[in-house]
């Protein structure tokens, strides 16, 4: 019981701390970051590739990004828990 309240207080430490730490900092993503700094080391560099898709607003964009997660995890998760049952078949034989 000990244990579970230390992990849930760290857990809940983890979520909270960073509001307090970058208090009214601006949060980026890092294609922003590595546009500027592209741009800043080397000015005329032209990209090569531009997005088949272009989000209407960046609502959309977090949306979209939040949906590829999660389709990305249920797919991990589900092979990894369907390994397990088979593993668990296999045992059983």
């Amino acid at each position: 019981m000990k244990k579970t309240l230390v992990l849930l207080a760290m857990v809940v430490a983890l979520v909270i701390l960073p509001f307090f730490i970058n208090h009214g900092g601006e949060y980026g993503g890092s294609d922003g970051e590595a546009e500027s700094q592209i741009q800043a080391l080397a000015p005329q560099y032209k990209p090569w590739f531009q997005p088949l898709y272009e989000p209407a607003s960046g609502e959309i964009e977090s949306l979209l990004f939040t949906l590829q997660g999660s389709l990305g995890a249920a797919v991990i998760f589900y092979i990894l828990g369907y390994c397990k049952g088979k593993q668990r078949r296999d045992d059983r034989a």
